[in-house]
């Protein structure tokens, strides 16, 4: 029986406390490897085959990454016409299969590391600007947006860790005039350029950065021209393979892509609303944290705000979709839901404003600039909203919600705590949702394969992601809608929630049978009906959604 008289440090949860606090890395090396090892068997989704398809190219002819065809839109064409990011990442998969093979437990467990870099990154950024770093790093894993992320092959999260590693050097290099730091940091900038894009953002926020802390342009400036380099580098690499510049051809994709979301009514008032309902909801935390970061005329400014933002939404057809109360949804009202992460995106943007203006130093300079490039780019500059977008962002956002408790609160309250259960709690569970939604992908495609493969006549597919993968896996054929000939006796399946699908004439098909394969009931990432789009804002203006979530459907069609 214990004496109740034992002190403090002979407890047992006291010695696991005082230990993790001495060894902060450590800590969240745990407790990253212990939050993502549940989702290391996820089923490949969304757009994580192609990234694999390219590194498996990369194995068989590593100078060549995108040279080969593949059907993602629903026609054939060229891998480098069909992706717009850069192949680092592949090269990074080829790379790790070569250790644990191709399948899903491997790629994913490689992928832990630019996880891991990302928030032990976020501790080592917090420690000298925030009170409590740890908690810091520790809203940032538990970020939705930041989560869901970690469970996919794709280079967004790569894309972050060495972001984030490119500000930690770029700042200390700045301090301490130290050419190696700048170097490292300029070459890691170039390398998250190389592995996504959209990374290109970090050269100026960069060269603000250096001229925050010096107040004038020195050699430092210098450094920014690695990563444009590299890119330059890139760009002539892939001329010379493919005939075209592959960045300049992406961006020329994303006008193109623009312009056809603005012919259907997508206006730079939506497009803004919309990103800030997408960092409220990836963040999250900005919700739970919110009365412990502002005082109550601040959130009522922030209600009221976000109220007539969501009103707007609805009355100028934001909302005129089957999602919505106007058509008798049964679900929790897709409105309360926007209304809600709108609040918390408001709050984000708001924490970064007030903290530049109360302590206008070069830590809350960066931030603020952080945030802000990123809305900017994301509402005004790329062709979609979506959580992958705004996730850059999210350990700026950490970042500032515990500066800004560090200077409310002297220390980490009970109701501090239990709004990181929450956020956590809730970043689990939409983790979890889309473990399930990317396993019945893979399983309606097995399920299907296996039961039709003694069929005389060609099994083909319409649509794309984690099902085209384990469809082409079973040996179906993705159908071609300019050039596949389809003849009688052949099977076609559609699946209802996914992308680049079109039934075919009822004329020369006949349905066989609709397979029904139950998804979590009330809540998704990505369905059409319920008005969630992580991935891709086609599905609906938020990145997770609660409500009735049907059954994902697959037709089964033989041709006629």
């Amino acid at each position: 029986m214990t004496d109740s008289k034992t002190p403090l440090k002979n407890n047992l949860w006291a010695k696991i406390s005082d230990w993790g606090f001495r060894h902060p890395y450590w800590t969240l090396v745990l407790l990253t490897f212990a939050t993502l090892s549940p989702f290391l068997a996820k089923p490949f989704n969304m757009d994580d085959p192609l990234y694999i398809w390219a590194a498996q190219q990369i194995q068989l002819h590593p100078g060549n990454p995108y040279g080969f065809n593949i059907n993602w839109y629903g026609v054939a064409q060229t891998m480098w016409a069909a992706t717009q990011n850069p192949p680092l990442f592949s090269y990074f998969l080829a790379a790790a299969a070569t250790l644990f093979g191709w399948n899903e437990i491997g790629l994913h467990f490689a992928c832990l590391l630019p996880t891991l870099a990302v928030v032990l990154g976020t501790y080592r950024l917090a420690k000298d600007i925030c009170r409590w770093p740890m908690l810091a790093a520790l809203v940032t894993l538990f970020a939705p947006g930041f989560l869901i992320s970690s469970t996919t092959v794709m280079s967004d999260v790569p894309m972050l860790g060495l972001w984030v590693w490119a500000v930690i050097f770029w700042l200390e290099g700045v301090k301490q005039d130290n050419f190696w730091k700048l170097f490292v940091a300029g070459l890691l900038t170039g390398l998250a350029i190389l592995t996504k894009y959209n990374a290109i953002c970090l050269i100026p926020l960069l060269a603000a950065c250096g001229w925050l802390e010096k107040r004038t342009v020195g050699r430092w400036v210098f450094f920014l021209l690695i990563p444009i380099l590299l890119l330059a580098a890139d760009e002539w690499f892939t001329f010379r393979l493919y005939g075209h510049p592959h960045f300049l051809n992406s961006i020329a994709t994303n006008q193109d892509a623009k312009a056809v979301m603005a012919n259907h009514g997508v206006s730079k008032v939506f497009k803004a609303l919309n990103t800030l309902t997408f960092i409220g909801g990836c963040s999250a935390a900005a919700l739970f944290f919110a009365p412990f970061v502002w005082r109550k005329k601040a959130l009522a400014w922030f209600a009221l705000t976000a109220l007539v933002l969501t009103v707007q939404a609805v009355a100028g057809g934001m909302m005129v979709k089957n999602y919505s109360w106007v058509t008798g949804n049964a679900g929790l009202y897709v409105e309360i839901q926007i209304f809600l992460w709108t609040f918390a995106g408001l709050s984000v943007l708001g924490l970064a404003c007030a903290d530049v203006w109360r302590n206008r130093d070069a830590a809350s300079g960066l931030l603020v600039l952080w945030m802000l490039g990123i809305f900017v780019f994301a509402a005004g500059v790329y062709w979609t909203v979506n959580g992958r977008i705004v996730l850059p962002l999210l350990p700026a956002a950490g970042i500032l919600i515990v500066r800004r408790l560090g200077q409310t609160n002297l220390t980490l309250t009970p109701g501090i705590k239990l709004s990181l259960v929450l956020t956590a709690a809730l970043s689990l569970l939409t983790a979890q949702v889309d473990f399930e939604q990317a396993h019945v992908a893979r399983r309606s495609a097995e399920q299907i394969s296996v039961k039709y493969a003694g069929a005389t006549g060609k099994v083909w597919f319409e649509g794309h992601w984690g099902f085209q993968y384990y469809m082409q896996t079973c040996g179906a054929w993705p159908l071609d809608f300019n050039h596949s000939e389809i003849k009688s006796g052949d099977l076609l399946i559609i699946p209802a929630e996914n992308c680049n699908v079109d039934g075919p004439d009822p004329s020369k098909a006949t349905n066989l049978e609709v397979v029904q394969f139950p998804l979590f009931p009330w809540l998704a990432t990505w369905s059409s009906k319920a008005g969630a789009s992580f991935y891709f804002t086609d599905g609906g203006p938020l990145p997770f959604a609660f409500g009735c979530i049907p059954p994902e459907r697959v037709f089964v069609f033989v041709w006629k």
